[in-house]
């Protein structure tokens, strides 16, 4: 067994994903990078991490596929004979304007909730055992400020996170002592995936839009998540936190002060 610690991270070829693989690689630990379809990307950011002095492995899965989640958990047991960390950072989505009710199916919430929640859910499933043979793990779901305010690219995405969200603290529950799990919720962030969902022209417009919104001014990178994430994974100041969904968003979700407490007249 390798006395570097070992890390999962669910779609991790690209943004936020590859932005905490490549941070617990600096760290010193050994990763996992998954991937549904992005193998060239996902061989660049295992390269990535093996430069940074880790070792490295790619694992193609889905993870609404069980067995998937079973086989990616062998693998790292396999390669380094443990699991330290998970990352559930896996989503997915069907961009569609709220009011066009008609514009999402039964299959697309079934789909969407495939990856966001059950995905998760078998995940923790398929690390757990080996978390707990070992006596320690920590795992961080990757969220949406849509599961907290109900506003995102869609309505069953939305609800998939808010599930998320709560599944999370029902494990808590039951994966104590020995493993914690917490969630990060982020607001927009300036990532490939968001901009091939709404096309260059809208993605830039949202993005300047949503800066003049923030309390903070700063719309977040997939790196600023990735260190959140991370945190909730090895910070000694995480050590006795678990089951806490922490929103990290610039100051969105508290709103626009009212007139009355800005000192305009109303």
């Amino acid at each position: 067994m390798t006395e570097r610690k070992v890390a999962i991270v669910t779609g991790s070829a690209t943004g936020v994903g590859a932005a905490a693989c490549i941070l617990l690689a600096e760290r010193g630990c050994n990763v996992v990078v998954n991937y549904t379809r992005s193998k060239t990307e996902a061989e660049e950011t295992a390269e990535t991490c093996r430069s940074k002095g880790a070792e490295a492995i790619t694992f193609q899965a889905d993870v609404s596929d069980d067995d998937a989640c079973q086989a990616m958990a062998a693998a790292a047991v396999e390669e380094w004979g443990r699991i330290d960390y998970l990352i559930n950072n896996a989503a997915r989505t069907k961009f569609n304007p709220y009011p066009k009710l008609d514009g999402v199916s039964k299959d697309d919430f079934l789909n969407i909730y495939a990856v966001n929640v059950v995905g998760a859910y078998q995940m923790v499933r398929a690390v757990e055992p080996h978390m707990r043979k070992q006596g320690a793990g920590a795992i961080v779901n990757d969220s949406s400020i849509g599961g907290v305010t109900g506003i995102g690219s869609s309505i069953p995405y939305a609800a998939s996170k808010a599930a998320l969200n709560l599944m999370a603290k029902s494990l808590a529950h039951v994966l104590a002592p020995e493993i914690r799990i917490n969630t990060v919720v982020p607001g927009m962030i300036q990532t490939r995936w968001l901009r091939g969902g709404m096309g260059d022209e809208q993605y830039e417009a949202m993005l300047e839009s949503t800066r003049q919104q923030l309390p903070l001014k700063d719309v977040a990178t997939a790196e600023d998540i990735a260190e959140t994430l991370v945190f909730f994974l090895e910070s000694p100041g995480a050590r006795l936190v678990t089951g806490e969904t922490l929103i990290v968003d610039s100051g969105i979700h508290i709103g626009q002060l009212p007139p009355y407490s800005s000192g305009e007249e109303y």
